[in-house]
Formats: C-alpha cells, structure tokens, sequence
C-alpha cells in the first residue's frame, strides 16, 4: 500500500472524531476526517460537560470550552397549572475548586457550538472535515485498510493504515468489523427533545423549568447559544403520542403551551429529535487496524451525562497511544490497552447511569441531584498492564469507575494538579500549574526529590529518551533553594506552597517519581531509575 496519503481516517466529526483527529495532529500525524451529514450538525443535544473532561480540553490546548461553557442552572418545579414554585432543586452536587481540582465544576455546552470550536482548532493544523462523505465499505489487511467511500454519488478507494470509528450508534463502522452492540432499547424512556426559540410572561431565564408530570410533562433550558429567547427543550409523558408529537412543529408548539400556564410567543422550531434511551456496548473497542469511540462503542440512558464525556475520553486515551506506534515509537500492541483499559470503564458506567434512570423513573423525577461520581474525577486504569506502581498495595480491589479519592493515589489514577509553582533558573517558561505541562505528544516525568543532587540518577536515566516524547521536571520542596542550578531537566520547580507534594502525596525528604501520560493520568509511580527504565520499557521500543 501507498502511505502518501494520510496514515489515520477517522469517521464521524462529532465530538469523539475531532478530539481523536486533534490529538493525532498535534502529535503530527496526518489525519483524513470525514462525516456523512452534508453539513455540520445542529442541535444542544448532549452538553454536560463534566471536571474530567475539562481537564483533557485544557491538555489539548482549547481553553475556550471552559471559558464558554454555562453553570448549570437551579431546576425550579412548579405547583401544578401554576408559575408558582414547589421548589428548586440543583442537579450538581456543589464541590469546591481547589488546587488539585482547578476544573471544580459540570457546566453546558451545546453539542453543536462545541464542534465548531473543535474543528477550528483541527483547521490550524491544516485538516479540514470533508462533510457530505461516506464509508460504504472497509477490508483490513496486516498491512492496512482500504476503504470505500462516497461523495455526491462518486466512490472512491481510499488506502490508509489505521481507521477510527467514530459514526455514531448507526454507523458503518461497528457493522462492518462484525462487532456485538448488546444491551437493551428503553421503550420507557422515551420524550421529544430539540431546540426552540420562544417567550413566555413570566418565565425566567435564570432557572431550568420543570413542568407537569411523568404522565405530561416539559423541561425547559434557557440557553443563549440559540438565542437570547432559545430554549432546549424535552418534551415526555405516558398520555402523550410521543412519535405523532415530534412529527408537527404545530404539535409541539401545542403541547408546550399546554404544559406552561402562562402566555407563550413562539418563534422558531431550531431542531428537534425523537429519543428512546439505548443502553448498549460493543464486546470489544477494535478489531485489528480499525477502532471504534464514543457512540459507535456504547450509548447510555441520558441520566448522568456521560456520553459526550466518554467519548472524549475514548477518542484522547487511542489518540496518544496510536501516535506513538505510528512513529514507530511504540509497539502495536500498546493499542490493546485502549479496550483494556476503555471497556471496563464504559460496563461500569452503563450500570450507574441506568441504576440513576431507574430510580428516576421510580420516584417520578426525571431531574434529580447526580452524585459526585459523575465528576468522572475517579475513573481509573489501575488493572492495566502497562501502568507500575511500586508503592501499592497488591490484591487491593479495583473499580474502574471509582469515585475520586485524594487521600490515596495509585499508577492509573487521574493526576492531580498543582499551581503556583517557581521556575528554578534557566529557561524561559509561565508554567506556573502542573495542568499546564502535560500535553498530547509527551510523557511527563515528575521528580520529587529534597534537592536537584537526589534526583540526578533518575536525570541521568531520561537522558536515554527524546525529550518530544518524554519531558522531565524535577519537583523540589518548599524549603528548597531557587538558587539557579545547571540541570539536565527540562524544568526544575519550588513547589513554594507545597501543592504538589500534598496533591501526590510525598513527604518533604522523600524521592518519589510520577510518570504522567500524555493525557493526564499516573502511568507509573516509582523510587528511582530503574523504575522509569522498567515503564518506558513497556512502552517504547528499543530502549
């Protein structure tokens, strides 16, 4: 096969597709990125946002998303055929930011202005989503794929080596390497959701509205991203023909101004969809040079909001390790810790999120206060097979989907962050946070030590690695000098607060090292040199 052309293509331009599409550019390897749909999407559809995922936009570089993402409003219930309020209730647990947890809270994103972001910071890297272009077909080889596509009824053959699926829960992918997709359709759980532009007396935008009940009821979220009347709106009930609903504005428009005892203006139907929760998963992530993410693996009940969330997860966790084998850096069969590592993850996960819908059908809420589980914060890969930890305790049981614990840190747990750190001497740099050293394209290696003298073995060993691919930073207590100091480090910090030993759980006069992958978790906690040897020699060829 002819490599010329782009060694990664990635189907589908949601979420999962373009964050996998930007961890590979970023790590310079060239990406062809298509999606079936004409144009861009529309629609809020998913937009909880939650910490964990904050964190990895912040380690791609696009700030934007927590910049611009909204707080999620107090639900306010109402007295039935009133605007009088029954009661408000917050749907997200509240947690305090603190210096390891800066991205502290969930907030709203419309699916729809999250893609744009996303694609323009695809764009800077000279890739362009070809819209309007579909997978038909795909054959894989040990060499590669060849795959079919059409565009405006023209086909194509298309060679490359490594294809990610990332169509959605109907996409070709999935279909095509013969995948399992088992679970359960909710029949229900079932409700009319879109956006809609409107007014209403009496109606404040500063809250998230309930009406009615399980039997006809309405939820109503302000959001500006539509306008400064949008709305997105879900539709639900047992006395309503849901499917007859969604099939006339006029309806919809009826059914709302039935549910809202007030005067309503309508002035847009934005987008609407018919939804019944699916509650699936693949047997497995990837099936040779081809992978599948986000809604192409597994599709969850909405309660909880962890699909999007999930997916970016998916697509970061292929991202780094494909660019490595990619260069040549990494043997192919690092690629099998992504569904090691992701399907443990997505079982967990589907359990808790329909033992939520559940209990929400149960007691007739269908919006109630998550639990800090949902954070994602606890999420972990403890069990895989190329993380070390020579500090834990073995036999320990492991939950994958764990909720976040700071007293104890292990090898695959989520890394916590740090600020205010003071740069030692040489080198121009504002890294001031942990957060913002670690980076899609490298490891990170952080060395605790009393002084620069402790940590010149472990130096002396990272020397044997790029430093594009591996990153060292040595990590001095508070009473440490910062007294320039000639050092083969790529940064040498005070942690003059004493942030980060408290957050990685060092005492001041011990030697411990963190080897941080490239998408913020704890690859590897070690004593020394040969610890470092022993992880990146699962990792790394040659060395």
């Amino acid at each position: 096969m002819n490599f010329i052309r782009p060694p990664v293509l990635v189907v589908g331009a949601g979420p999962a597709g373009l964050v996998a599409a930007l961890t590979l550019r970023q790590n310079g390897i060239p990406v062809r990125i298509i999606d079936k749909d004409p144009n861009p999407r529309i629609g809020q559809r998913g937009p909880g946002i939650r910490p964990r995922t904050f964190e990895l936009f912040n380690f791609l570089n696009v700030p934007e998303v927590n910049d611009l993402a909204k707080p999620y409003l107090l639900i306010r219930y109402y007295k039935p055929g009133t605007l009088e309020c029954e009661k408000e209730v917050s749907m997200i647990p509240h947690m305090e930011r603190t210096p390891a947890i800066p991205f502290h809270a969930a907030k709203l994103m419309g699916q729809q202005f999250l893609e744009v972001i996303l694609r323009r910071h695809l764009e800077k890297f000279s890739c362009f989503v070809e819209m309007g272009t579909e997978l038909r077909s795909l054959e894989q080889s040990d060499e590669g794929v060849t795959a079919v596509l059409a565009k405006n009824g023209i086909l194509e053959t298309f060679d490359t080596k490594w294809v990610i699926g990332a169509d959605g829960a109907k996409g070709v992918v999935r279909k095509q390497l013969g995948l399992t997709f088992l679970g359960e359709t909710r029949d229900d759980v079932r409700m009319v959701t879109g956006d809609i532009r409107l007014k209403g007396v009496g109606l404040d935008r500063a809250y998230w509205h309930q009406f009615g009940n399980i039997n006809q009821g309405l939820s109503l979220r302000p959001t500006d991203e539509i306008g400064e009347d949008g709305w997105h709106f879900s539709i639900f009930g047992h006395d309503l023909d849901l499917t007859k609903v969604a099939e006339s504005k006029e309806l919809i428009f009826e059914t709302i101004a039935s549910v809202i005892p007030t005067e309503i203006t309508f002035n847009k139907l934005v987008w609407v969809s018919m939804f019944m929760a699916n509650i699936r998963m693949v047997n497995k992530f990837s099936e040779g040079r081809v992978f599948v993410v986000g809604d192409a693996a597994h599709v969850h009940s909405p309660t909880g909001g962890q699909g999007l969330n999930s997916s970016v997860q998916d697509a970061f966790n292929l991202g780094w390790k494909l660019a490595l084998v990619e260069k040549g850096l990494a043997d192919k069969s690092l690629l099998d810790t992504y569904n090691a590592e992701r399907l443990p993850v997505i079982s967990e996960m589907l359990e808790l999120t329909t033992t939520i819908l559940n209990r929400a059908l149960e007691t007739d809420k269908r919006i109630t206060t998550r639990s800090p589980i949902l954070s994602m914060l606890g999420i972990n890969c403890r069990f895989s097979n190329i993380v070390l930890d020579e500090f834990a305790i073995p036999g320990k049981p492991i939950k994958a989907y764990g909720v976040l614990d700071e007293a104890n840190l292990e090898a695959g747990d989520r890394a916590p962050d740090a600020p205010n750190m003071i740069q030692v001497g040489g080198g121009e740099s504002d890294v001031k946070t942990l957060f913002g050293l670690y980076r899609p394209w490298y490891h990170t290696v952080l060395v605790f030590a009393p002084s620069h003298a402790d940590a010149a073995s472990i130096l002396d060993a990272l020397e044997a690695y790029d430093s594009s691919i591996v990153r060292s930073v040595v990590i001095l207590p508070s009473s440490a000098s910062v007294t320039s100091v000639a050092s083969p480090a790529d940064l040498v910090l005070v942690d003059q607060e004493g942030h980060a030993y408290s957050a990685y759980l060092v005492e001041a006069g011990q030697t411990k090292v963190f080897v941080i992958w490239p998408d913020g978790v704890v690859g590897a906690i070690v004593h020394g040199a040969e610890g470092v040897k022993k992880y990146f020699s699962g990792i790394f060829l040659g060395v």
